[in-house]
């Protein structure tokens, strides 16, 4: 069990689609199952897992994976949201579900929700293991995480091996924890096709919530904003004026939700043992050599 200098023990909660993706667009097409199917992106994860395992050896772990790509409780208030983006090809499809099976092989927690994102059952895990006293690890580089640390916890890019806590995510965005989702309800996130409010970049979102503190605040007393310091301050007011309400709207969207349908305990995250049985059976099925099956099955537990 990894514990901080407090004593508070630790769980690691890792964005599993992710590195799913990650795998997806960077690893070369030329790996493929007993069915001659393509396995490149369950290569790369699978590597990403076990080099994580190696490394960290958590005690108490789990895998969020996303299922809610057109069902998350977000579409019904925003159609819009998210519908940048391309559904996964089968071929990937098959992988994700590759990917789980190996993550459930090694005896680790996944979680999964059809109307709640992975960001939402890492979210919901953390909120309530802090109540118990625990302090989490996210692994991610999404941004979005940030809203979620508390003094104790921190956020892992395990890419470009960074780490940081509450104070990192001031550095980085130029707010604190519980205005990033304030902050991305102002300047949009792209990512997810949230447009925020026209003409308010992260420069400016952060200067003004630096000054008001939160959304709502800034949109109580949205006739002050003319007279800020701040470059083009009269045509931001405006826009806030008409926009506000949306703003308000996108923000329910940015957030991350703390009360996914799940009832996480530190019993629940500890890694359990597994019959290599099932761990070879996929192995076969995926034609892994025999590098990346022994280093499957020293992680057996």
């Amino acid at each position: 069990m990894t514990a901080s200098s407090d004593g508070r023990p630790a769980v690691h909660l890792i964005d599993g689609s992710l590195y799913v993706f990650r795998a997806w667009h960077s690893m070369p097409d030329e790996f493929f199952d007993a069915d001659d199917h393509p396995i490149n992106a369950v290569h790369g994860f699978t590597r990403f897992l076990c080099e994580l395992l190696e490394r960290v050896q958590p005690e108490h772990v789990a895998v969020a994976f996303d299922a809610s790509l057109t069902s998350s409780f977000r579409n019904a208030i925003y159609p819009a949201y998210k519908a940048n983006r391309e559904l996964p090809p089968p071929a990937l499809e098959r992988q994700f579900v590759m990917c789980r099976a190996i993550t459930e092989a090694l005896g680790i927690h996944v979680m999964i929700d059809h109307a709640f994102e992975a960001d939402d059952l890492i979210g919901t895990t953390v909120w309530g293991l802090r109540a118990m006293g625990w302090r989490s690890v996210i692994v991610s580089a999404d941004k979005d995480f940030g809203q979620l640390l508390g003094e104790h916890d921190e956020q892992w890019d395990y890419a470009r091996n960074t780490r940081w806590g509450p104070l990192g995510v001031h550095e980085r965005l130029g707010v604190h924890p519980h205005q990033v989702a304030d902050y991305l309800a102002l300047c949009g996130d792209a990512v997810d096709n949230i447009p925020g409010v026209p003409g308010i970049g992260a420069k400016t979102a952060a200067a003004l919530l630096t000054h008001f503190g939160s959304l709502d605040a800034l949109l109580e007393r949205v006739d002050e904003v003319t007279f800020l310091r701040l470059r083009g301050a009269a045509a931001c007011a405006v826009k806030l004026r008409e926009h506000g309400e949306m703003a308000r709207m996108y923000r329910r969207l940015t957030r991350i939700a703390l009360d996914a349908p799940s009832a996480i305990t530190p019993d629940l995250l500890v890694r359990q043992s597994r019959d290599s049985a099932q761990l070879d059976a996929i192995c076969e099925q995926l034609r892994f050599g025999a590098f990346t099956r022994s280093r499957l099955r020293a992680q057996l537990r």
